[in-house]
C-alpha cells in the first residue's frame, strides 16, 4: 500500500480558485460551508450522499459484550453511533486503475 500524502482543507480550497477563479478567502469558505453543511447533517443523524463518490452512512450499535485482550475480562461495551463511508462504483473503479 503505498502512501502519497494527505488532501487538506487547503488543497480543496486552492483547487476552487484556480479552476473556478474565486478569491483563495471565497474558496476557503465554500469549502467550509460545504464541510459545515455535510457535519450538521451527520450530526442530525442523517446520511450524506454524494453522487459519483460514495456515502457517510451512520449505524447504530447495540450494547454488548467485549473482552479486554490483556486480562480476558468481560466488559460491556456502552451503545453508540458510528460513521462509515461506503464508496461509490465510480469511485472503486477510478482507485482500481491507480
Amino acid at each position: 500500500m503505498r502512501s502519497v500524502g494527505t488532501l487538506t482543507r487547503a488543497d480543496l480550497a486552492e483547487t476552487i480558485n484556480r479552476k473556478m477563479g474565486f478569491s483563495r478567502a471565497e474558496s476557503l469558505e465554500m469549502v467550509e460551508a460545504i464541510l459545515d453543511k455535510m457535519s450538521d447533517a451527520l450530526a442530525k443523524g442523517e446520511n450524506v450522499k454524494i453522487s459519483g463518490f460514495g456515502s457517510f452512512v451512520l449505524r447504530d450499535k447495540n450494547e454488548r459484550i467485549g473482552r479486554n485482550p490483556k486480562t480476558g475480562v468481560e466488559v460491556p461495551i456502552t451503545p453508540r453511533r458510528v460513521m462509515t463511508f461506503r464508496a461509490s462504483q465510480l469511485l472503486k473503479e477510478r482507485i482500481a486503475k491507480g
